[in-house]
């Protein structure tokens, strides 16, 4: 049902005035709806209408009833309110006229305030003059109090001498404090100067105080008195500091002393002086020895009177036996770095490591049972920096080189003195030629690791390194002596009269050298493994012992082909297809220089077999290149491949009979040789010398030439198409192979005589 104008006149001022009301009004309203429509949706439901009607009738009667209490509760609240502030203003206006009065009476007493400020006045100088009157007889009294403490401090009274002190102190300072606090800073000058007396004793008491620490570490031994009462006297000062301190209004002159500090000072300054400012020692041989030795001893000795009775001596807070011990470590290193700065030799920079780095952690210092566990070494950091310990390190290994070098020198002056000598060189038991060099050397060099190993793992690589590149500085050296005698030895071969046992000695040397190189590893597992295995040495170093044994393999054979190159000379000719005396005679040198061979160990010896066997192949072949001879018929080529045959069996049962497989031999290429040379058929010399050149590879067109010619039945057809298959079936060099014929140089063949502006035929 809709409202009248009226009404919605009447409504309109509440809803502008309570917009919240007709909200509420509005969601009620929809509640009631929404309720209404789930109740009644059905016919049959709205039987119950009356009862619902009656119940939320009562249920609105029974929240007007609420609402009306809850109002008149609020109602009677403001009431009770406005009463209260009505009581209020009137006791507000009652002290306003209370203030009133109490102003206008304090106005009437200014005047008789003025009279009571002149009072006050006089009042506080009645108080400083009593003041004054009361300290009068101390003042007059300053001068004889210092006298008589001044002998007192004579008499090593301190602590009656220091008590009179601190009451002159305090009695000037008292009086300082008064003048500052009143701005009278003109008069502190004279006062300091009527106690400038304080000064003299203050410095005459410090004096002995510092003298008594400075002998602290006898005084606790023979006199602790003396050293508790100074460090009391001490204490006393320090107490005086931080009152001071504290009062931050004001700080007399001379504080704070600081004597504790000073007290640290001294103790370190004399533990300083006493080990570590002496006079400049021998920095060499004995002297730095004894001087580490007297450090050690009386380190020890001060550090354990320190633990057991300084200790005692003085408060806990000292921390006296940190102090000490971090003293006699600051000192001691830089003592040793000082040293270190000096250019010393192996042995005293080998000391100084050892000290350093074993010595001085060990139960004999720093860890000594009687310092334990007071004394903690790690705690202090190292002794020397680990740089400084490198540079020194490598300092030592670069002394022990240039001794190295030094015995290595010599020795091997020695070593080339003894082979000059009229006797071979000496035998071991088993009858292989030696020297003493390798054990010379050797032992040298692993005296010189194992004492580095004393020091530390890193010390002891740096020498072992040393010792490796020393070692193949030395081969060279022992390389070019070699060279040089071998220079020598080929303009008169009778110097040195034993040449070919001193090479062999040298070929001995050697393997012994390589076999011991693996004993000088710092690495115990390193030293059962041969040197050729080991990866720990250098391929450099390898490649030296290799050259050195090379070397002398070369200089035996150039002494074999010396004796053999004039049976050489004679063939090939007639007279040696005549008969086996040429042959005979190789195998006598041979045979003879191979008996000396056998004085060297077998590595080397199957070596000098092979090398031999292969100058020997080598060396018949060139002679049989040299175009000294052409069969000039078949039966002749018949005699030439008999001498082959005959020559080539014997030289091989002979190197057989020494010890060296057929395998290992290159006579085979003499017997191939003869095949091609037996050849009846020409036509089937093309596939005879293919077959040739796969075996033999490094055979050139030259080779295969002047062999045809020795043949002296080659047309120049047949030579063609032979040299034609050459040329369309090059041959790759197989791996490993061992050449023959490259180290064969043919005669170039000779120039046919042109007349000029003709054809060359």
């Amino acid at each position: 049902m809709g409202m009248s104008a009226k009404d919605e006149r009447c409504a309109s001022p509440t809803d502008e005035e309570w917009p919240e009301v007709e909200k509420a009004e509005k969601l009620a309203r929809g509640a009631a709806l929404k309720w209404a429509s789930g109740v009644f949706y059905r016919p049959e439901k709205l039987e119950g209408l009356g009862h619902y009607r009656n119940r939320e009738t009562q249920r609105n009667s029974s929240i007007q009833s609420r609402l009306k209490s809850t109002v008149q509760s609020y109602l009677e609240g403001v009431s009770t309110g406005l009463e209260q502030l009505r009581s209020a203003v009137q006791e507000v206006q009652s002290v306003c006229q209370d203030m009133g009065a109490a102003r206008w009476a304090l106005l009437d007493c200014a005047d008789r305030f003025q009279g009571l400020q002149q009072m006050r006045a006089l009042m506080a100088e009645h108080v400083q003059l009593a003041s004054v009157v009361q300290v009068l007889p101390q003042l007059f009294s300053v001068h004889e109090v210092f006298s008589h403490t001044l002998q007192l401090l004579r008499g090593r009274r301190l602590l009656e001498a220091h008590a009179e002190l601190m009451m002159m102190e305090h009695l000037r300072d008292d009086i300082l404090s008064q003048l500052h606090l009143r701005g009278l800073s003109g008069a502190q000058a004279t006062v300091l100067s009527y106690f400038s007396g304080l000064q003299e004793l203050n410095e005459s008491l410090a004096k002995q105080l510092w003298g008594i620490v400075g002998s602290s570490l006898q005084l606790v031994r023979e006199d602790p008195v003396l050293f508790v009462t100074a460090v009391r006297i001490i204490e006393r000062e320090e107490k005086i500091d931080d009152t001071l301190l504290l009062d931050a209004t004001f700080l007399p002159p001379g504080r704070p002393k600081g004597w504790r500090q000073k007290f640290y000072h001294v103790l370190q300054e004399t533990i300083t002086a006493a080990h570590f400012n002496a006079v400049r020692m021998d920095a060499e041989g004995p002297g730095l020895a004894r001087h580490l030795a007297a450090l050690q001893r009386d380190i020890v000795a001060e550090l354990r009177v320190v633990k057991d009775l300084m200790v005692q001596c003085v408060p806990a807070h000292y921390n006296i036996l940190s102090v000490c011990t971090a003293t006699y470590h600051r000192a001691l290193s830089s003592h040793l770095q000082d040293i270190l700065r000096e250019d010393l030799d192996k042995q005293a920079l080998f000391l100084l490591l050892e000290w350093v780095l074993r010595m001085y952690p060990s139960p004999e210092v720093m860890g000594h049972p009687d310092l334990l566990p007071e004394v903690d070494v790690s705690s202090l950091g190292p002794l020397v920096s680990p740089e400084l310990v490198d540079q020194t390190e490598r300092k030592y290994v670069e002394k022990v080189k240039a001794s190295v070098l030094e015995w290595m020198q010599r020795t091997l002056e020695v070593e080339f003195k003894e082979w000059f000598r009229e006797e071979e060189p000496e035998m071991d038991h088993q009858g292989f030629f030696q020297s003493a060099l390798p054990v010379i050397v050797v032992q040298m060099l692993s005296e010189n690791i194992q004492v580095a190993s004393l020091i530390t793992d890193s010390l002891q690589q740096k020498v072992y390194n040393m010792a490796l590149e020393e070692l193949e500085a030395f081969l060279g050296r022992l390389r070019e002596v070699l060279v040089q005698c071998g220079k020598e030895h080929q303009k008169d071969r009778t110097v040195p009269k034993h040449y070919v046992p001193y090479l062999l000695a040298m070929l001995n040397n050697n393997l012994a050298l390589s076999s011991s190189i693996p004993s000088l590893h710092p690495n115990a597992a390193c030293r059962e493994v041969p040197a050729s295995l080991c990866r720990e040495v250098p391929a450099s170093l390898r490649a030296a012992l290799d050259k050195i044994q090379k070397k002398a393999c070369q200089l035996l054979l150039e002494e074999l082909l010396l004796d053999l190159q004039p049976l050489y000379a004679q063939l090939p000719s007639r007279k040696w297809l005549s008969g086996p005396q040429l042959v005979n005679s190789m195998c006598e040198v041979i045979d003879k220089y191979t008996k000396d061979f056998s004085h060297v160990r077998k590595p080397a010896f199957t070596l000098l077999l092979m090398e031999s066997e292969l100058l020997v192949v080598s060396q018949y072949l060139r002679a049989l290149m040299q175009k000294k001879m052409v069969c000039k018929s078949k039966e002749e080529r018949g005699q030439l491949c008999e001498r082959l045959l005959q020559d080539a069996t014997q030289l091989r049962e002979l190197f057989c009979s020494l010890g060296l497989d057929r395998r290992q031999q290159s006579l085979e290429a003499v017997f191939a040789l003869r095949e091609l040379i037996c050849l009846k058929d020409p036509a089937l010399l093309s596939l005879e010398v293919l077959g040739f050149i796969t075996k033999y590879p490094d055979a050139s067109d030259e080779h295969i030439s002047t062999l045809l010619d020795l043949r002296g039945d080659i047309s120049k057809d047949v030579r063609h198409l032979v040299l034609e298959m050459m040329a369309q079936n090059p041959q790759p060099l197989p791996e490993g192979y061992r050449p023959i014929f490259s180290t064969i140089l043919v005669p170039a063949p000779e120039q046919p005589f042109c007349l000029r502006k003709a054809k060359c035929a």
